[in-house]
C-alpha cells in the first residue's frame, strides 16, 4: 500500500482540502493504492491488448499515447518492474523523447470488454535498445522470445518501467465494448494501411 499519502503531490493535498475529500482520500490510499503490482494486477495485465501512456517532457508539456499488441504485450519481470516493446512508428519519437528529459511515466490499462476496470500504474521510465533487453539474466520465457519477434516484427526498443503506484480504476465511467475484429497492419507505411489521409491534413495550407 501506499506508505504515506502526505507524500502525493502538493496540488492534490491542497485540494482535498479545499473540496472537503480529506477523507475519501485517505480511505482510496490506504485500501486501493499500492507500491507494487499485487497478484491480481500481475493477472489482470496478462489478458490487456491496449494501454494509454502519459508522458511529459522537461518543461511539463505533455502527451498521451497508445500503445497496443497481443494479450500480455505488456510484460512484468517483478512486482516492481515492467517492460513493453515500442515497433516501428512515424518517427517523432514523442513518448520516448520525453522520457529522455523526464522519466516519470503513466500508464492506463482499460478493460472494455470483460470486467470494465481500469489499472493505473505510474513509475520511472527507461529505455532499453533490443539487443541489450537480451542479455537481462532474469528475463521470462515468453519475454526473451518477444524480444525476437512478435505480431509480425522485431521491436526496435522497450521501456522499462521501475513501479511506483498501482491503483485501480472503477468501472463507473468505464463502457463495455466488443472486439470487432479486422486485419491489422502493424508496422506498415502504407498510407491507406495507416488509415489514409483521415483529418485531410493534406488539404490543410502550407504555413511554413
Amino acid at each position: 500500500m501506499k506508505n504515506n499519502p502526505t507524500d502525493g503531490p502538493r496540488g492534490e493535498r491542497e485540494l482535498q482540502v479545499a473540496y472537503g475529500t480529506e477523507e475519501r482520500a485517505t480511505r482510496f490510499y490506504n485500501k486501493q493504492v499500492f507500491d507494487h503490482l499485487n497478484p491480481k494486477m500481475l493477472s489482470y495485465l496478462l489478458r490487456q491488448e491496449m494501454m494509454f501512456v502519459a508522458s511529459s517532457n522537461a518543461n511539463g508539456e505533455c502527451d498521451c499515447s497508445l500503445r497496443s499488441g497481443p494479450s500480455g504485450f505488456v510484460h512484468t519481470l517483478d512486482p516492481k518492474t515492467l517492460v513493453y516493446p515500442e515497433y516501428r512508428g512515424n518517427g517523432v519519437m514523442a513518448t520516448l523523447g520525453n522520457i529522455t528529459e523526464n522519466p516519470h511515466i503513466g500508464l492506463f490499462f482499460p478493460d472494455f470488454y470483460k470486467s470494465t476496470v481500469g489499472l493505473h500504474i505510474n513509475g520511472r521510465a527507461t529505455i532499453v535498445e533490443n539487443q541489450e533487453l537480451r542479455r537481462w539474466n532474469d528475463l521470462t520465457r515468453e519475454l526473451r522470445k518477444a524480444t525476437l519477434i512478435t505480431i509480425g516484427k522485431k521491436p526496435e526498443r522497450w521501456v522499462s518501467i521501475a513501479v511506483e503506484e498501482a491503483y485501480i480504476h472503477c468501472s463507473k465511467h468505464i463502457p463495455r465494448l466488443e472486439p470487432a475484429g479486422g486485419k491489422l497492419f502493424w508496422g506498415s507505411d502504407d498510407k491507406i494501411e495507416k488509415g489514409g489521409d483521415y483529418f485531410h491534413e493534406q488539404l490543410e495550407p502550407d504555413t511554413g
